[in-house]
């Protein structure tokens, strides 16, 4: 089985006790670990696979937290590198009574965008490993050079790429600016996950199916197209393959899309991905992968925060069976 590789952002959120209010009148929170490389990273390796995270941290105290947290579901963090020169990076969080959220972030910079491209090892990849990332440490850093870097040597040793652009407008001077370097990296990923929120704005088009077809440039052979509570529809070589979700009590939707990728490409690397059999196995057991991805992210929204609601193996077994019956 390959290994999958996480790049970007290990942060913390900052839950709130209260819910149904804006930011600026929640008077209490609770430390969760975060950020989306991590939380799939850490739904991969609660799975059972082998996970690793490539990011920067601060040398403060919750740089110590998050590095213990992944080494505590299993994440390999000897990619993780650690600096002086900023902090880790914090985000708040307030939670509407649906449990969707409002965030302000404090990185400016934080030690994740310090990361570079020469401390990226070619040695790390290999055949049959995935590279997974995200588009909040693309703005203009070392870090995007870093993520540069990791994709030209992931696909020289014949991994494979995935992409959810996860977009966050507040981190970027314009949402232009985001939509543009999403479009950039785009056509360098062989799957790319997207929500029904990000899909007009990042494709630009209205019509649902025109504007998922239209992601198809570049490398790109699989586009997940997740709809929340509501499945995901998987589209590979024109065909496209529907799931539904699964109804829960939601408490909080952090991480729900994380675990949801992660459950996807833990079933890739459980098959023994490999790039030339991509679209042949997503085709031949797409409903055995959308249904595990959707159990795992539904498990998600029912605990708080993401990497500590994230469900292992057994538990999303155990959720699919009861659903099932």
């Amino acid at each position: 089985m390959g290994s999958l590789f996480c790049i970007g952002e290990v942060l913390i959120d900052f839950i709130p006790a209260q819910k149904g209010m804006p930011l600026k009148d929640v008077t209490s929170f609770e430390r969760a670990p975060g950020g989306a490389p991590a939380n799939v990273a850490a739904a991969v390796a609660k799975s059972g696979a082998n996970s690793s995270m490539i990011t920067k941290l601060g040398e403060d105290a919750f740089g110590d937290f998050l590095i213990e947290t992944l080494t505590k579901v299993g994440v390999n963090t000897n990619h993780v590198f650690r600096t002086n020169e900023a902090n880790t990076a914090l985000a708040f969080v307030s939670l509407k009574e649906d449990g969707e959220r409002d965030f302000s972030f404090y990185r400016n910079p934080s030690a994740d965008l310090l990361l570079t491209e020469d401390e990226i090892e070619e040695s790390w990849f290999k055949d049959g490993d995935i590279l997974h990332f995200c588009s909040v440490d693309l703005v203009e850093s070392p870090m995007k050079q870093a993520h540069k870097k990791a994709i030209q040597y992931a696909k020289e040793n014949g991994a494979i790429i995935s992409f959810d652009p996860n977009v966050r407008l507040p981190l970027w001077k314009t949402p232009e600016d985001c939509r543009k370097t999403i479009l950039s990296f785009i056509p360098e990923a062989h799957i790319l996950k997207i929500s029904d929120e990000e899909l007009e704005f990042i494709a630009g088009i209205s019509n649902e199916d025109e504007a998922v077809l239209s992601l198809f440039t570049g490398d790109v052979r699989a586009v997940i197209y997740t709809r929340g509570a509501n499945g995901a529809e998987l589209y590979v070589k024109e065909k496209c393959y529907q799931s539904n979700g699964y109804k829960v009590e939601v408490q909080d939707t952090t991480g729900a899309g994380d675990a949801f990728i992660g459950g996807f490409l833990y079933k890739l690397l459980e098959k023994n991905v490999s790039l030339s059999e991509l679209e042949s196995i997503l085709q031949s057991n797409h409903q055995e992968i959308l249904s595990y991805a959707n159990a795992s992210g539904a498990l998600t929204t029912t605990g708080k925060g993401a990497i500590s609601a994230l469900p292992t193996k057994a538990k999303i077994h155990e959720f699919m069976t009861k659903h099932e019956q």
